[in-house]
């Protein structure tokens, strides 16, 4: 727990460091990303043990596969491109200015803040601090306190690994947070809802804080008109359904509903029985299936569920037979068939195991119901057609696209990661991370031999010759 005074303390230790040192050496930024890949490696298994408690259980496997993995690969490919990322941008210079140079610096911002939800508090706290580290930044944390276990450890372990003045995490609930976001950050990167999101920016302008803010929202998943051959289907269905199951659906741009054509309903629904059935065994007991991380939103998803089957809709269990469990928050994957718009399940993201089918008659009908609503931070589409798969691209506005998968553009460490609108504000991962945490300095180095000595007063006939030749 951190009080305002505390808060203080550790941001000043960040900034005044920052100050003293602006622009650290590409060795030593390197040694800071060292340090993060050291932190995780040694610590993999306490890691994973901390965010299974949180959770109720979370699979080990998952966290291995969705949260170490794309850590270690976030820090690897900061520490191989790093010295290509600071190196000045030459910049064109224009005619009546040569011989002169451009070039664009990145500079550090200094200390900056990352706000890190509770669905992967790992990844998308290593991810950011991988960007900002590479970028000669110092940073603060905050960790949500719905996964104590994992901020607690995460704390010790920052300690032990990083000096007080390079990275400090910061534990405690909803005060502490709004606490965090008033701190005068040259930069804050929050990931989370729409609605926190917009307290979070609230409060970063009063500073004039610039924000990168990483939301959510619902992410459809669109089966093209005639994807019905060659097992084509089949395999779209398979990829949206692991993309859902994995945490439980707890993921940002997990696919939030899927657009099909209509009248294969009920396909999907019996393909998504064998792909659970497959993944799943005994998805009742198997420590592969993740649960809800606690009794708020186990709450929220079943209200969700009990709301949609008063208004009409159709609730099909994909697991037959296996029970939600209360206590131990495990909601076995349900289709909802037959929804509308009134629906809490269609009108907020699910952030959970409900995945709503929407079928359109015309392919038309799937991008203009995409365009009707606010732009989401992922899309997927599945079809062989060249046409339609641009029509898509072209025709939507979102956050990022992956083709005939779910989840995957996420994964590209050379991809800029973020939203539109209400999914999010400016992006990060790879270059774009760098980028993000980093000042592009302007810089123009003027030569002897330049001429922009005849432009200066008194503005006589030489002046008036050289202006006109300049503004034909």
């Amino acid at each position: 727990m951190a009080d305002s005074d505390s808060l203080e303390a550790r941001f000043s230790c960040l900034l005044d460091a920052a100050r003293r040192d602006p622009s650290p050496q590409r060795s030593e930024r390197d040694r800071r990303l060292a340090a993060l890949d050291a932190l995780l490696r040694e610590n993999a298994g306490p890691i994973a043990e901390a965010v299974c408690r949180d959770f109720g259980h979370r699979s080990p496997a998952e966290t291995r596969l969705l949260e170490l993995f794309p850590s270690y690969q976030a820090i690897a490919h900061a520490r191989r491109h790093l010295a290509r990322w600071m190196r000045p941008q030459r910049r064109r210079v224009a005619l009546w200015f040569q011989p002169g140079r451009a070039e664009v610096r990145y500079q550090p911002l200094g200390a900056v803040g990352v706000i890190v939800p509770w669905n992967y508090p790992v990844y998308l706290a290593v991810g950011p601090l991988a960007a900002a580290l590479a970028a000669g930044n110092r940073a603060l944390i905050k960790m949500s306190e719905f996964t104590p276990a994992t901020a607690s450890l995460l704390a010790g372990l920052v300690a032990q690994y990083f000096s007080a003045d390079e990275v400090s995490i910061v534990e405690g609930d909803a005060s502490v947070a709004h606490a965090f976001s008033q701190l005068p950050f040259d930069h804050l990167l929050f990931t989370g809802s729409t609605a926190v999101g917009r307290h979070v920016m609230r409060a970063a302008a009063e500073n004039l804080t610039p924000v990168t803010l990483e939301l959510g929202g619902k992410s459809p998943a669109i089966i093209g008109p005639q994807l019905l051959s060659a097992g084509g289907f089949d395999k779209a269905v398979e990829r949206i359904v692991v993309g859902k199951c994995l945490n439980a659906g707890q993921t940002c741009i997990a696919p939030d509903y899927v657009l099909l054509p209509a009248g294969q309903e009920n396909a999907f629904v019996d393909a998504a029985r064998r792909v659970l059935a497959a993944c799943y065994p005994d998805i009742g007991n198997t420590p592969d299936y993740t649960a809800v991380v606690n009794e708020r939103h186990y709450a929220r998803l079943c209200g969700y569920v009990d709301e949609a089957r008063a208004q009409g809709a159709e609730v099909l269990e994909l697991a037959p037979g296996v029970a939600p469990d209360a206590v131990a928050h495990r909601l076995p994957p349900l289709v909802l068939l037959k929804v509308n718009d009134g629906m809490r399940v269609m009108q907020e993201e699910i952030f959970g195991p409900l995945l709503p089918l929407v079928a359109y008659d015309h392919f038309d009908q799937a991008i203009a119901f995409v365009n009707a609503r606010p732009r989401p931070l992922a899309l997927y589409f599945f079809d062989s057609d060249r046409v339609r798969i641009e029509r898509v691209l072209n025709e939507t506005v979102t956050g990022g696209v992956t083709i005939n998968d779910t989840l995957m553009h996420v994964a590209q460490d050379d991809l800029p990661f973020g939203g539109v609108g209400p999914s999010g504000m400016g992006c990060y991962h790879g270059f774009e991370g760098f980028e993000t945490f980093s000042s592009k300095k302007a810089v123009f180095h003027q030569s002897r031999l330049s001429g922009i000595g005849l432009f200066k007063p008194p503005y006589g006939k030489r002046f008036e010759r050289l202006i006109r030749l300049l503004l034909r």
